[in-house]
């Protein structure tokens, strides 16, 4: 431990972020990096617990508390304290594939779990570990460094979201011979078309994926397993093979109206606005229009918000999001201690910047959908909304949510964006590979992630349904050691 009252003496301080107003006007990442002597301070706070829940990654209360990936926290805080941020890297390294992806979108279930959160504010370890591995890029230490032996032994992964790449780097690092297979234009999934760039700068994907390829991980892109080729080729041709396509089927709203013209699916519009930025800064025009539009985003997550962060972006004369449940607390309940997950109120950058240019928060809580207007072209022109409350049905025992008579009303809409969820992988890729799946159309495996056909395993979002990149991550990791076994009767991964 570095520095023993550190936690007492100084108190959190985040990365800088552009204001609303200004970062709005570009898809450009918004957050400053602290320097290094006020970094050192930010994890001279971390305490070195007897018990550290932050990298933890178990489940408490039905939820997950601490890094899925097990990370070191206090032994890379230290590190940073002590201005020895090479070591720091060769430490995190040891169980993280790509902090630089992690240390930007991770929404850091290690400080939720953080024991300065009983009665002050966490250390900010998301932020340090960003400056870990930025330090260690800076100053040539995140090189590629291939393999100096191959086992001759050949493998493809369709998918290069982040289990995909995880997957690859772990058993290219092995000395195996690793192909991906990626159905767009470009590497990374849903780290290149999910996340927008604001979040997630898209010349950081590929700084990643291009060491990768120094280190011998070859990629193929717009080849659609599953279309362009099928599972009886890749078997044929590769001793294992590994499904990482996500969960990227979207969940619809099956109301009155459905068929107008103007509703999209989220992901179809976040995808779009990202490949026309990368492909001529939107100079083609190939993105969803929403200027000067009022604009519906139907889902309260991650990917509502992005919709609304984009949206306003783009130039919408109105963004509002719909969220079924109730509106979270501000503080945590006595029934939520800690280190449980705070279900507390979230109001992340989208919200921040709706609020600054609308003048107020856009969520409307128990809110849903109850028909989709359209004028006499067909195209939306109203929303028709519901409210609901919780009621607690006899016969389940559960508490439901119903919605309330009489409590209809209608806004304008020109656009309605869905990010309701997804219901777990396609189905022309689970038929293709005649892998089973559960009711929730995740692919099912064993516990050594190897699905019912020999040789084929699976992991991340495909396998354990819609879920976080670091859970992802993590998925990618496992199975890379699962697959190293089968292939070579023990693994050093």
């Amino acid at each position: 431990m570095g520095k023993s009252t550190g936690f007492l003496d100084y108190e959190r301080e985040d990365n800088k972020a552009v204001s609303p107003k200004e970062r709005i006007k570009n898809f450009n990442e918004f957050h400053e990096a602290l320097p290094l002597i006020e970094r050192k301070k930010q994890a001279a706070r971390c305490m070195n617990c007897g018990v550290s829940f932050c990298q933890s990654g178990m489940k408490i209360g039905g939820m997950f508390s601490g890094c899925p990936l097990n990370n070191l926290i206090p032994e890379f805080n230290d590190l940073i304290y002590r201005g020895n941020l090479e070591e720091a890297y060769y430490r995190l390294k040891k169980t993280s594939s790509f902090p630089e992806f992690t240390g930007r979108v991770c929404p850091a279930l290690c400080e939720k779990a953080c024991t300065c959160n009983l009665d002050s504010e966490p250390v900010t370890t998301r932020a340090n570990e960003l400056s870990i591995i930025e330090y260690a890029y800076e100053n040539g230490l995140a090189k590629a460094n291939p393999p100096k032996v191959r086992t001759g032994k050949n493998i493809a992964i369709v998918g290069s979201g982040p289990s995909g790449l995880a997957a690859a780097d772990m058993l290219n690092r092995r000395g195996h011979n690793v192909t991906v297979y990626e159905r767009n234009d470009r590497v990374g999934g849903l780290l290149m078309y999910g996340i927008p760039n604001m979040k997630l700068e898209k010349s950081i994907v590929k700084r990643k994926t291009d060491i990768m390829e120094e280190e011998g991980v070859r990629f193929i892109t717009g080849v659609n397993v599953g279309r362009d080729i099928t599972a009886k080729e890749l078997k044929e041709k590769y001793d294992r093979v590994i499904l990482c396509c996500g969960a990227s089927n979207p969940r619809d709203i099956s109301v009155k109206g459905r068929d107008a013209l103007g509703i999209y699916f989220a992901v179809d519009f976040l995808r779009a606005t990202t490949k026309s930025l990368l492909d001529s800064s939107f100079e083609d025009e190939k993105y969803i229009p929403v200027k000067g539009k009022n604009v519906v985003v139907i889902g309260g997550g991650d990917t509502g918000n992005d919709c609304v962060g984009t949206s306003i972006r783009l130039g919408a004369k109105s963004v509002l999001q719909l969220e079924m449940m109730p509106k979270p607390p501000e503080k945590r309940l006595e029934s939520n201690p800690w280190p449980e997950w705070p279900k507390v109120l979230k109001t992340d950058y989208g919200q921040e910047e709706a609020i600054e240019v609308f003048g107020k928060d856009p969520r409307e809580y128990l809110t849903t959908v109850k028909e989709f207007i359209k004028d006499d072209k067909g195209s939306l022109k109203k929303v028709k909304l519901v409210k609901l409350e919780s009621k607690f049905n006899e016969e389940t025992k559960r508490f439901s949510l119903e919605e309330i008579e009489g409590s209809e009303y209608e806004v304008k809409a020109d656009i309605v964006l869905i990010a309701a969820g997804f219901l777990g992988s396609e189905e022309y890729v689970t038929k293709e590979f005649n892998v089973d799946i559960d009711g929730r159309s995740n692919v099912m495996t064993s516990d050594n992630y190897e699905t019912n056909i020999k040789d084929v395993f699976s992991a991340g979002d495909m396998r354990r349904g819609q879920s976080l990149v670091v859970w992802a991550i993590k998925e990618g990791r496992e199975v890379a050691k699962a697959v190293d076994y089968s292939l070579m009767g023990y693994t050093n991964l």
